[in-house]
């Protein structure tokens, strides 16, 4: 019995050995005897900077989105509350530049669309105030531009246009726009606008099936032409055809947990970044092959704190992080934000 288990601890020792060697040396002999050992560690992708802004104190409200002009060099960040500068901007450094307040009600979503003529931020607006159900288009000044919508009144109107708690918009470098309108309000449709805000084309339905929507939440586009919207509440997202508006495909098994509440790719393209919002986690998933909508495979997550669950609003996100080795804006529990921050190169 003895010389049985000492055999037995004698291959156990033999077999680590040859992994260890097949790890750090490269050996083939474990291949040769047909062993494959599985490696799993996940890859780091980003991290926190703690830095990042350099004064805190600036957040006296409930932060809510974030937004990077990478262009300018500018970071907006909105926040709610009552008697407070809605909208703060940064350098990307993390310097306060200004804030303001001009016909901001209830913030929910943004999106820097400079250009080398124009330093602009859009806003959508769930608030029931004379602004409220609104998607308005500012200067980095917060001088107000252009308003989508009708002001201060929710519908399910085309002509003239109406909102209802408008999520989110993307807006092209051709000035082109797709707005998800129906965070649990009466609409829950993706709509593409031009850039002188005619309808191109629209579906919206609730619903479970193809090209319908339960709550859609977010949406981005892709290099290949392609529309990715949340559609939360399905715990799904869905990919359209920018041009056609044609339905392509849907993501069903990473969000069996929860649905996601924002998505946006990383500069490089090769990288989804989706928020799940009560979970308050980050889902890195790998992009499919350009022009394809491939399958959905985690490659990385960011598990925010605990103690971030008590804030009162859509918790989530991070505020900016960058791929290492760059240097990276941080998330601080002081700091929640609810949208993923939009690309920065």
């Amino acid at each position: 019995m003895a010389r049985l288990w000492l055999c037995a601890a004698g291959a156990a020792c033999l077999l680590a050995l040859l992994v260890l060697h097949s790890r750090f040396c490269g050996s083939p002999v474990l291949s040769e005897f047909g062993l494959q050992i599985s490696w799993r560690t996940e890859e780091i992708l980003y991290r926190l900077d703690v830095g990042w802004p350099k004064h805190s104190e600036y957040f006296t409200g409930t932060t809510f989105c974030v937004a990077v002009d990478s262009l300018n060099g500018l970071v907006y960040v909105a926040q709610r509350g009552d008697n407070i500068q809605k909208v703060l901007v940064f350098t990307e450094d993390g310097y306060f530049l200004r804030a303001w307040n001009y016909t901001v009600d209830t913030p929910h979503g943004m999106f820097a669309a400079s250009t080398l003529h124009e330093q602009s931020v859009w806003i959508t607006d769930v608030g029931n105030g004379a602004y409220g159900h609104t998607i308005k288009k500012y200067n980095s000044f917060g001088d107000l531009v252009q308003i989508l919508g009708t002001p201060g009144k929710k519908g399910t109107g085309l002509n003239p246009l109406q909102f209802d708690n408008p999520a989110e918009l993307y807006v092209e470098d051709t000035g082109d726009i797709y707005i998800v309108d129906g965070d649990g309000g009466l609409n829950n449709r993706l709509i593409k606008l031009s850039q002188d805000f005619m309808m191109l084309w629209l579906h919206g339905e609730n619903g479970t099936g193809p090209a319908k929507f339960n709550t859609p939440h977010s949406v981005t586009v892709d290099s290949a032409g392609q529309v990715w919207v949340a559609d939360r509440g399905n715990k799904r997202i869905q990919v359209f055809d920018k041009d056609t508006g044609e339905w392509l495909g849907a993501w069903n098994n990473c969000f069996t947990e929860e649905g996601p509440s924002s998505v946006r790719f990383t500069p490089d393209g090769n990288y989804l970044i989706v928020a799940q919002l009560n979970l308050s986690r980050l889902l890195f998933v790998a992009a499919p092959p350009v022009g394809s909508i491939g399958y959905c495979s985690v490659i990385s997550t960011i598990q925010l704190a605990d103690q971030i669950l008590m804030e009162p609003c859509h918790i989530v996100v991070f505020q900016i992080i960058l791929p290492l080795p760059s240097a990276s804006l941080p998330l601080s529990p002081s700091f929640p934000v609810n949208c993923v921050a939009h690309e920065k190169s």
